[in-house]
C-alpha cells in the first residue's frame, strides 16, 4: 500500500521537490536503469504531497473530502480526471467519484454517464456536457441529496443478487416508489453496466411501469433523476402510447388533473393523490385510440374514479 498522502505546507514541499530533482542529475548521468526508477520514487510522492497539500487540511482532510470540495469549487465546470488525481493524490480517485456519487449523493456525471441519460432521452439540460470525454466529471448541483446514504444500502444488497439487470432496476425502483432516484445509482445497480438506460425506457415502455423523468411528463424533476410513481402497472393498451403523445398530452394539461387541478407542485405524503395518469376519453375497448385528441390527463385518483363509475 502507498504511504498516505502528508498535507504540509506547499512552498515546504515544492523547495523539496525541487532538491529531489537537482539531486537525480547524479542519478541520470551514472546509473542503472533501477538506481533511476528508485531515486524518482521520492519526487513523484512529495509531487503527490504537493497536490494534495493545495486544499489545507482544515478544509478537506481525506481524499474524498479533497475531491468534492475541489467540484464545489466549480460546478458546472468540466473537470478532468487528471485535475481529481492532483488534488486527492491517490490513484483510485475514480472509485472515490462514485462514493461521492452514489453512496453521498452528489450529482456529478462522468463522461459516461451523459452519453448513457442521451440514450435515455433524459439529457434536457446537459447539452452543452455531450462532448464530454470517458475521463471527465461535472458536478450540477451544490446540494447533496441527503437521502442517498439510506438507499445505498438498499441498492448494495440489489446489486448482489442473482436477478436481471432489468429485474434488479425494477426492485430497485420498488423500494424506493414515489422518490427521485438517479442515473447514477441505477448505473451501479445495474453493476456498472450500461445498459442500464435501455432496461428502464424497456419498464416504461413496454412493461408498463410509471417511471417518469423530466422528458417524460415531470418537468418538476432535476435532469438525470427518475421517480416510480406507483407500483400499479399500466393496462397492456396503455403501454402503446408514445412518449411523445403522452408529453403532448400533459403540455396540453398544463401537467394537472383536468378535473380536480392536482399538480406535482402539490405532493404531500398524506394526499393520496401521487402520480399523473392519461385517460381515454373513448375507452380502448370501444375502439379508442391512443391519440391526443382521445386522451386527458387525470391524477390516480381522479381516475380511478372515473373507472369505477
Amino acid at each position: 500500500m502507498a504511504p498516505r498522502s502528508q498535507n504540509k505546507d506547499p512552498e515546504i514541499l515544492r523547495k523539496e521537490l525541487i532538491a529531489l530533482f537537482e539531486n537525480f542529475e547524479s542519478s541520470l548521468k551514472s546509473g542503472t536503469l533501477r538506481q533511476k526508477v528508485l531515486a524518482l520514487i521520492p519526487a513523484f510522492r512529495s509531487l503527490r504531497n504537493l497536490g494534495c497539500s493545495l486544499i489545507p487540511a482544515n478544509i478537506a482532510n481525506s481524499a474524498r473530502e479533497r475531491i468534492i470540495h475541489y467540484f464545489q469549487q466549480y460546478p458546472n465546470i468540466v473537470i478532468k480526471g487528471d485535475e481529481l488525481l492532483v488534488v486527492s493524490g491517490i490513484q483510485e480517485y475514480a472509485r472515490r467519484i462514485r462514493e461521492l456519487r452514489v453512496q453521498y449523493g452528489w450529482k456529478i456525471y462522468s463522461g459516461v454517464t451523459i452519453k448513457e441519460l442521451i440514450e435515455e432521452e433524459n439529457a434536457a439540460g446537459l447539452e452543452k456536457f455531450t462532448k464530454m470525454k470517458p475521463d471527465e466529471y461535472v458536478l450540477t448541483d451544490v446540494i447533496q441529496d441527503r437521502d442517498a446514504a439510506f438507499r445505498w444500502n438498499t441498492a448494495n444488497t440489489i446489486r448482489r443478487g442473482n436477478e436481471s439487470v432489468r429485474d434488479k432496476i425494477l426492485k430497485y425502483f420498488q423500494a424506493n416508489v414515489g422518490k427521485q432516484v438517479s442515473g447514477e445509482e441505477l448505473r451501479y445497480v445495474a453493476g456498472n453496466k450500461t445498459e442500464w438506460a435501455r432496461r428502464v425506457r424497456e419498464l416504461r415502455t413496454e412493461f408498463g411501469w410509471s417511471i417518469v423523468s423530466k422528458q417524460s411528463g415531470r418537468p418538476d424533476l432535476p435532469v438525470g433523476a427518475y421517480v416510480l410513481e406507483s407500483l400499479k402497472q399500466m393496462p397492456e393498451h396503455d403501454r402503446a402510447i408514445s412518449d411523445t403523445v403522452r408529453c403532448e398530452v400533459l403540455e396540453r394539461d398544463k401537467f394537472q388533473c383536468v378535473e380536480c387541478g392536482w399538480n406535482y407542485a402539490k405532493i404531500n405524503p398524506a394526499d393520496p393523490r401521487h402520480n399523473l395518469e392519461l385517460h381515454h376519453i373513448k375507452h380502448h375497448a370501444q375502439g379508442g385510440a391512443n391519440t391526443a385528441d382521445n386522451l386527458v390527463t387525470l391524477c390516480n385518483v381522479c381516475h380511478d374514479n372515473k373507472h369505477s363509475k
